[in-house]
């Protein structure tokens, strides 16, 4: 199966990647079938040199049946060249961390509502029992 992913290249900590078109059976880094981009996510958003694509060569392939990753389907949709993938479900990642920490602290205090429920079902549950014997 054909994919359009990234390849790394760069320095330690100094990614850059390179948008391939390669048999998913290959190494990330390995052989490929054509190179047709380039990414470069330490360079801001706003740059125009942080992404370079043949945009020809990726409508070719995408026409051929490579599939791409979400990383590269989301590049893609940024440059317009295939709708926008739907985002994934990952809510925490949405709060800022420092919130989560307190979210979390919140949390056990919660608990123990929640638990008080469960807790008078789980007699119930017993009482049942204890008249069959």
């Amino acid at each position: 199966m054909l994919k359009l992913r990234l390849s790394r290249g760069g320095t330690k900590k100094r990614p850059v990647y390179k948008v391939v078109v390669a048999d998913s059976r290959f190494a990330r880094d390995g052989r490929f079938i054509e190179k047709v981009g380039f990414f470069n996510p330490l360079l801001p958003k706003d740059k125009k040199e942080r992404v370079g694509l043949e945009a020809e060569r990726i409508k070719y392939w995408l026409g051929q049946g490579a599939q791409p990753t979400t990383r590269v389907a989301r590049i893609l949709g940024e440059n317009e060249l295939m709708p926008m993938p739907a985002n994934g479900n990952n809510p925490k990642k949405a709060v800022p961390k420092k919130e989560r920490k307190k979210e979390g602290e919140e949390a056990p205090a919660a608990t123990p509502k929640a638990a008080a429920p469960a807790a008078e079902a789980a007699p119930a549950a017993e009482a049942p029992k204890e008249e069959q014997k």
